[in-house]
Formats: C-alpha cells, structure tokens, sequence
C-alpha cells in the first residue's frame, strides 16, 4: 500500500518539519503563499479567495477522499483549529488528525473563556479582568501597567493597534485615552497586569501528548526578538534547556487533561516566576526549528496517525535559532543592532522561516507572485488612464 500524505493547512515553516521527515505532503493553502512553491509539495490545492468556512470545509473534505490512502491533516492558525473542531466528524471520515477536546480548544481560543478557565484550574495567569468598551474602564481595582488585548483578533483590532498583537497602557489615564478607540473597535477586551521585562522573556513549552495521554515529544524555548519590538510577532527564536518551564508545562497538560499538540507561552517575571499568557493547541511555527534541532513534534504525529515507527525523539539541541529576515532585521534596527552584527546572527542560524539553499523556489515564487500581482493592479489603472 502508498504511503499516506500529510495534508497541511500552514506556512513553511510546518511544510519544512514534515519535508525534512522525508514526508510527502499535499499543502492546502491560497495563491501566493510560499509553501505552494516547496519542492516538499507532491500537490497544491489553491482554497477560494473568499475564505467561507463551508468551502474551506468543502474543498478540504475533497482533498481527502481523493487519495488512496486516508491522508494526515495538519493545521496552524486559529482559524483552521476552530473549523477543524467544529467539523471533526465529518473530517475524521476522511483524515487523520490529532486535535483537543472541542470544549478546551473554545476556552483556549477564545481569551475570555479562557480568563475563566484559567479561574478555574488555578492557572498562573497575570490578574485579568474582561471588559467591554460600552462601560467604564476598570481604573479604580487594577495594577499599572497593563496590556490590553482583544477576545479575538480581528480587522477592527488591527485598525486600532496595527501589527501590535497587545498594546501596552502605563496608568490610568493611559487607559482612559485608548478606550474610545476600543468602544468604536466594538467586541471585547482583556486587561491584563503586565508582567515586567522585555519581549525576550517569554519562554514557551511545545508539546504533542498522545491518545494514552503521555508526553511523546517536547521542547522548550524563547522569543529573541519580535516585530514590532514590543507586543509584536515573533521574528526570531532560540530552542533553551529549561526545567521549569518543562515542568510547569507538564504540570499544565495535566490540569487541563490535554491531548494532542500545545504551545504554552510563559513570561519570566525580574524574580523568576513563570507567568501563563496563553496556550495554543495547534501546531506553530517553532515546529520548523524544533525539527531542525532534534525533536520534529509533527513527524511523531505523523508516525502515530499513519501505524508507523517514530522517528527519534531525544534532547533538543539547546541554543538552535531561527528567524524571520525581513522581519527581524527590522526588529534588530528598531533596538539598535548594527547590520553586520544582525547579519552574523541571521548566517549563523539554524533555521529560517523561507530562505533555504536546498529549497529556493518558496523565496523566488513569493517575489514573483508580488511582481506578477502589482503589475495586474498597474495594467488596468494605465488602460484606464489611456480611455
């Protein structure tokens, strides 16, 4: 019998883990993302501009009962782990997939379930409090500074905060100034204690826990810097060998009954202590340099959800870096960093979001579609223009 394909609803750098596995995957995705350009892609299926869950739903279900083998389904934003959930019947018909309880992916997906959850199971959570914009900003029983951030992303979010995924209030009036911005914005917001300390002391645990509820692969790591520097997205990364952060990981999974895959994001506080910010129950980009490293999480799904042996899951190699140039070297500018020190950090890196010798064609295909795009904006502005 062929061997199964990995089905990956993602960027590169989950292509990247399962390719360098020896994995052959079918990516699943919209024009222009540099994962359709892989040479690890045996198939490209182009999703519907539109981005309607049901065709999303309807396209994916079509993927699967295409192949001979029932394929392994992989997925990366929130977006695709709530649709993934919300359908798992029918999509256990024709993939293989780990996933979470669907109760516990809505209470760690959505940062107001999960304020409550984390009540519930004495989560080490900074003090939060839920508001909404229509009421009175909770000034007079909250510690200064704080972090606001939305329920749920969304547009409205990013007209307000930009590419910021928080944005930092320092007191009170702060606060006050920010609050019709969020009230027009609409939905719900958290404020959140800040814990001290730059962006580079948020460690994370990454874990997959099988079916019997045993740890199968794990590692450690922390932000280096991110773009914007502060309340950004990750930009660049280093894998840590750090036992706290592995024990209150594991300590977590337990209290949460987890299965499956998980990110926990912590915050180191000036005297130690391990804050919780949120967990993920997908598979994330760390998955890349994780692989790179020693410990390739989606490949032991992979083993699991196929009946095949896993590959070696020993220690990861601590201090094993990954970045996103462009990204990064905007971040590394931003705090100060002289090009040629960025640019020897950048050389020395042992992963990196799109850039690999041994597989160009995600970069060259990237540059080609943005040219391709801004020339069929220009061709009927300049035939306008000539009428």
């Amino acid at each position: 019998m062929a061997p199964a394909f990995a089905c990956i609803l993602g960027d590169m750098d989950l292509v990247r883990s399962l390719g360098l596995a020896g994995i052959r995957c079918i990516v699943v995705t919209r024009r222009g993302n540099p994962a359709a350009f892989t040479r690890f892609a045996r198939k490209v299926v182009y999703l519907d501009d539109t981005g309607s869950e049901g065709r999303e739903l309807d396209a994916l279900l079509a993927v699967g009962r295409g192949q001979a083998v029932q394929p392994v389904l992989f997925y990366e934003d929130d977006a695709q782990l709530l649709m993934i959930s919300r359908n798992r019947a029918a999509l256990a018909e024709v993939f293989r997939f780990v996933i979470a309880a669907p109760d516990l992916i809505e209470d760690l997906v959505d940062k107001g379930r999960f304020a409550a959850l984390s009540r519930r199971l004495g989560l080490p959570v900074p003090a939060t409090k839920v508001v909404e914009p229509v009421s009175e900003p909770p000034i007079a029983d909250f510690s200064w500074p704080a972090i606001v951030k939305p329920i749920r992303r969304t547009l409205l979010w990013d007209e307000v905060a930009g590419t910021h995924k928080a944005l930092r209030v320092d007191d009170a009036a702060a606060l006050r100034a920010l609050w019709p911005r969020l009230a027009k914005s609409g939905g719900r917001y958290l404020v959140q204690e800040d814990v001290p300390g730059p962006e580079s002391r948020i460690e994370s645990y990454h874990v997959y826990v099988d079916g019997t509820g045993a740890v199968a692969a794990e590692f450690t790591g922390r932000k280096i810097r991110t773009n914007p520097v502060a309340c950004g997205h990750s930009c660049a990364l280093e894998l840590t060998d750090a036992a706290d952060v592995v024990a209150l990981g594991r300590d977590l999974v337990g209290r949460m009954d987890l299965r499956g895959v998980a990110k926990f994001d912590f915050k180191r506080a000036p005297d130690g202590r391990l804050f919780l910010l949120e967990v993920n129950p997908r598979f994330t980009l760390w998955h890349h340099l994780g692989a790179v490293a020693g410990v390739n999480i989606p490949a032991v799904v992979f083993a699991d959800m196929a009946g095949t042996a896993r590959p070696p899951a020993g220690a990861v190699r601590s201090g094993a870096r990954w970045a996103r140039l462009r990204s990064d070297l905007r971040a590394a500018r931003e705090q100060g960093v002289s090009f040629a020190a960025w640019a020897s950090f950048a050389w020395a890196c042992e992963a990196k979001s799109l850039l690999a010798w041994d597989d160009p064609m995600p970069a060259l295909g990237r540059i080609a579609f943005r040219i391709r795009e801004r020339v069929s904006r220009r061709v009927p502005n300049l035939a306008a223009s000539k009428t």
